[in-house]
């Protein structure tokens, strides 16, 4: 994309990270087995999980529904720091001190965690230490900068008070954070999947699990393919649990979206990671190619599905990276989906008080690089030792979670709201539809999603989502129909491209079929 057509989208979003790794080939799980721990996802906090735990000796099995390191991971700002916004303040006010010192101690030891792993291993991700900012534009913001930087000074991480940042944006405020640091997340997880498999950590891609049952003291996890995996100890590292029967997790987190474009800038990148505090949110850094400096600029975000435009998103993006640098070529835009919980700490640990060997690493917020890593140790330390110096802030049935209850009910009143919206709404009764755009419709007394490809030929879905039945909505910008309630993505055609939903939208590919439905009723 040049700079005379920044806004003309006409390929799809492509992640650098993507772009710039090969892709993986291991083997879908095409038999059962019996292992000691099933671990279910391959992304960061999964292949670090096993990692961590393949050196106590135990048999583990990795299940992935795609390839590893494809997902979230492959779409994040990678930013290995422990400023998580204007957090601390926050935590100790609302938790108490004890609790702001777990979550601060965890996130700076992740930090120290990543740059041991890499050294150790000699991994070639792009590993950079890095100054990390928060900044205001806002008079009101002033003083909880200076808060935050008492307050996570106390805790113990070096954080400062400044004046000023390294770029023409007048600023109030900010409080840096020192000895963070940024990486290429993809050659990071890739590295260490080769390890580990290597150890004879069991990796199975294109393996979706689809059921957890019960037998005796063990799990057994059933894929798509009707293969099982049978483990006595079962982590969930899926980004979203699929398995929310004991836990409601699909009541205790909600997704937001955010975005990402790549910029080449005639400007020299001054260096550190920065993001503001007030909204919008307006994320910076960096990145070293093969084809020279990579900005990246971030953010956009809104609840995943609750946006009719959602290239404004990118649109917005450009006009403020046009602001602070002279833009000379936009290579990469891409969309990354992350999970809130209601007191803004993830869900790490049992996946409920009654499931001792059942655990789940969920809802990092926006700061899944150093919650990852500290899942990872986690997990490590309960199913090894049955206990972690940060286990109560994070624990998934911490009792302080009461204090949240106000979006308890902000969150799920808007989750049935726009379910009863989606059965509720009006649908257009034509198909005034241009190539590479989509609508819902009615047909035969059925909300149909149909999407007019660039050949002009129709795509149908059935656009209920099969996770808990909310209405998907369409994704303009990844060209992809998603869930307002819990986050589901799919395809066009209906295949899953993100959980928690385990099953396809039901779809009709047959052209014929499609164009006598479109005849008839049209």
């Amino acid at each position: 994309m040049d700079i005379n057509g920044q806004k003309n989208f006409k390929d799809l979003p492509k992640s650098y990270w993507l772009a710039s790794t090969p892709a993986t080939d291991y083997p879908s799980l095409e038999e059962d087995i019996d292992v000691d721990i099933v671990i279910i996802g391959g992304g960061l906090v999964g292949i670090s999980c096993a990692y961590l735990l393949q050196k106590e000796g135990h048999k583990i099995a990795i299940l992935e529904s795609d390839r590893i390191c494809q997902a979230t991971t492959a779409h994040t700002t990678a930013k290995i720091t422990s400023q998580h916004g204007l957090i601390y303040d926050k935590i100790t006010n609302k938790m108490g001190k004890e609790l702001a010192r777990q979550y601060a101690e965890a996130n700076e030891f992740a930090i120290k965690e990543y740059k041991k792993i890499i050294d150790d291993n000699q991994i070639d991700c792009d590993y950079i230490p890095q100054p990390a900012f928060v900044y205001t534009q806002d008079d009101k913001y002033i003083k909880k900068i200076e808060n935050e930087a008492k307050t996570a000074s106390n805790l113990g991480i070096k954080a400062s008070f400044v004046e000023e940042i390294p770029f023409p944006i007048p600023i109030k405020a900010a409080v840096r954070f020192d000895e963070q640091a940024q990486f290429h997340p993809r050659k990071y997880v890739l590295s260490l999947a080769k390890i580990i498999h290597d150890n004879n950590v069991q990796i199975y891609e294109n393996s979706r699990a689809v059921n957890i049952e019960e037998d005796d003291d063990n799990y057994i996890i059933i894929t798509e393919q009707n293969k099982k995996a049978r483990a006595k100890i079962v982590v969930m590292a899926s980004h979203y649990p699929f398995y929310n029967k004991p836990g409601i997790y699909f009541a205790r987190i909600f997704p937001i979206r955010s975005y990402i474009i790549g910029i080449k800038a005639k400007e020299k990148y001054p260096g550190g990671m920065y993001i503001n505090a007030e909204k919008p949110t307006r994320s910076l850094r960096h990145q070293n190619t093969e084809d020279g400096e990579l900005i990246l600029v971030v953010g956009a975000n809104h609840i995943t599905g609750q946006i009719d435009d959602t290239d404004e998103n990118y649109e917005a993006l450009i006009d403020f990276a046009n602001n602070v640098f002279t833009v000379e070529s936009i290579p990469y835009r891409w969309s990354t989906q992350d999970y809130m919980t209601l007191d803004s700490i993830p869900y790490i640990g049992n996946f409920t008080s009654n499931t001792p060997n059942l655990y789940v690493a969920t809802g990092f917020e926006q700061w899944g690089m150093t919650n990852s890593m500290v899942a990872a140790m986690l997990l490590r330390d309960l199913i090894v030792k049955g206990e972690n110096p940060w286990q109560d802030v994070y624990n998934p049935s911490r009792k302080n979670i009461i204090a949240s209850a106000k979006n308890f009910i902000k969150q799920n009143l808007a989750v049935a709201e726009h379910l009863l919206n989606g059965k509720l709404s009006q649908l257009p009764k034509d198909l005034d539809i241009e190539p590479g755009e989509a609508k819902a419709i009615k047909m035969e007394g059925e909300r149909i999603g149909a999407y007019k490809d660039e050949e002009g030929k129709f795509h149908l879905v059935n656009t209920t989502c099969p996770h808990m039945g909310c209405e998907l909505n369409w994704n303009s910008a990844e060209r992809s129909w998603d869930c307002p309630c819990h986050g589901s993505r799919f395809t066009y055609e209906g295949e899953i491209i993100q959980g928690p939903a385990v099953k396809p939208l039901r779809a009709s590919n047959d052209v014929n079929t499609i164009e006598k439905l479109i005849k008839d009723d049209y």
